[in-house]
């Protein structure tokens, strides 16, 4: 059977002498497609394209842009199960949550819909400041950017790529798009739906090709004006080097917390940590990172922790596994070097510590450390970490050291104390009694320290890909 070929839509003169580059599913390990990767030339003549296109798409009504994303939504609606088949091969996603990914974009991209038509400016009399007039009236209004650079990761390939396009177009953009690539496929369908919803093809570029070789010249040019980046934090802030004054929001790495008291149904806290920390192989930035539990029910939390992962369903997407092949071999080999780094520094393994293929089967670590590995870096996978505490200082400290600030959950009954230590931990998100998790889609999401910049979330999203502009009548 011939493998399909997936080529850019909006470049009409391919070069037929580019090699194509192999994508092969992670838990199958078969080709699943072969796709085209850009020159610098075709990059540059994608973003002068799309700036083109977006001169004529900023001059379309709201209604009318919010009317094609409906379209959209509609298109992706009607392929959700061949999308989420997709999603499952390409990334190893277990298809359930191939198909809630899906669902949940389409919700997304009405939403963006329904908010940037109902996101009016305002107006403002020069008499309320002292001294002023009432002859001076401005008129305030959100007008787009230009040209968005949007760079999505691997592990949600359509809605977070999604949540990137949809509000860029909404602001009355043009979007570049530049998927994970390993999530292409995943990407080139996406595009093809919103095409097929009538969507000009110049205005969305499909960018495909590695990053190491378009990477910089993409990021640098200078038609560019905004970059939306969510993937590694090593990454984004080389990227943030390199764009000068052009506007960012990054969504980056994370070693979100859950710090938990000894006043809770540790049985519950246990189920919640362990969903938060193994699904999708742990292969999330808001997936837990690290458990900090009060000393006095350390133990008793160690062995609910240990019995739930024991219960964890490992092997194969198509059967719904919770642990699942990690996206390739150097991902499986970094979460093999932190378990091992950690165990000859004296932390022990409660279960877990066994690889086969790209499978690593989930581990809890104890007795750790703070001179480990896993005690700072991110594992996108499988392994979690277990320190303890006795005072809230402590916990909090803990959880403020890390480079990183995206989340932290805070298990305790009682409301009055997480909401006086939320106050003093340095992240973007406190979770009170529930996991670190990016939805609702409405609401902010935001990176401090080395997991971000700037604000995600839909309305914050149009806002951050657009820009006030005055206009000032002046009457005799």
């Amino acid at each position: 059977m011939t493998t399909q070929k997936y080529m850019p839509f909006h470049l009409h003169n391919i070069d037929d002498s580019r090699k194509l580059m192999p994508i092969k599913s992670p838990y199958s390990n078969e080709e699943i497609g072969l796709l085209y990767p850009c020159s610098k030339d075709e990059v540059d003549e994608s973003i002068k394209r799309a700036k083109a296109a977006q001169n004529i798409w900023k001059t379309e009504t709201v209604r009318q842009r919010a009317e094609l994303l409906f379209l959209w939504a509609k298109q992706i609606n009607s392929s959700v199960e061949e999308m989420a088949s997709i999603l499952m091969q390409e990334v190893g996603k277990g298809i359930d949550d191939a198909v809630k990914e899906v669902k949940r974009t389409v919700d997304f991209i009405n939403y963006t819909a329904e908010e940037v038509i109902h996101m009016t400016g305002e107006s403002m009399r020069g008499e309320n400041f002292p001294g002023g007039s009432r002859k001076k009236l401005a008129i305030i209004e959100r007008v787009p950017l230009g040209v968005v650079l949007s760079i999505a990761p691997f592990n949600y390939p359509i809605n977070l790529a999604a949540a990137k396009i949809a509000p860029a177009l909404a602001a009355g953009n043009s979007c570049i798009f530049k998927p994970a690539t390993q999530g292409s496929i995943c990407g080139w369908y996406l595009v093809k739906t919103l095409i097929d919803a009538g969507m000009p093809e110049e205005l969305v570029p499909l960018i495909t090709g590695k990053g190491s070789e378009i990477g910089d010249y993409l990021v640098q040019h200078p038609l560019l004006n905004f970059v939306s980046f969510t993937g590694g934090t090593e990454t984004g802030l080389s990227i943030a080097k390199k764009v000068g004054m052009v506007p960012i929001v990054m969504e980056l790495g994370g070693k979100d917390p859950a710090i938990v008291f000894d006043d809770v149904d540790l049985e519950l806290i246990a189920k919640t940590i362990v969903a938060g920390g193994f699904s999708y192989s742990g292969q999330r930035c808001t997936g837990i990172k690290r458990v900090i539990a009060h000393k006095s029910i350390i133990h008793e939390l160690t062995k609910l922790l240990t019995k739930e992962v024991e219960l964890l369903s490992i092997g194969s997407p198509e059967d719904n596994c919770s642990i699942v092949p990690l996206i390739d071999t150097k991902a499986a080999d970094y979460i093999v070097e932190l378990i091992d780094d950690a165990l000859q520094k004296g932390a022990v393994a409660l279960t877990g510590n066994k690889r086969e293929g790209n499978i690593v089967y989930p581990t809890l670590l104890t007795n750790v450390n703070l001179n480990m590995r896993v005690a700072w870096e991110e594992p996108f996978g499988p392994v979690l970490p277990i320190f303890e505490f006795e005072t809230e200082e402590e916990a909090v400290n803990l959880a403020n050291a890390s480079d990183y600030g995206l989340q932290v959950s805070i298990f305790s009954s009682s409301y009055d104390r997480a909401f006086k230590m939320s106050d003093r931990l340095e992240t973007g998100t406190v979770q009170i009694n529930g996991r670190p998790e990016r939805g609702p889609d409405h609401f902010p999401f935001i990176g401090t320290k080395h997991s971000g910049i700037g604000v995600q979330g839909i309305r914050k999203s149009i806002e951050s890909m657009s820009r006030e502009k005055v206009t000032i009548l002046n009457f005799e």
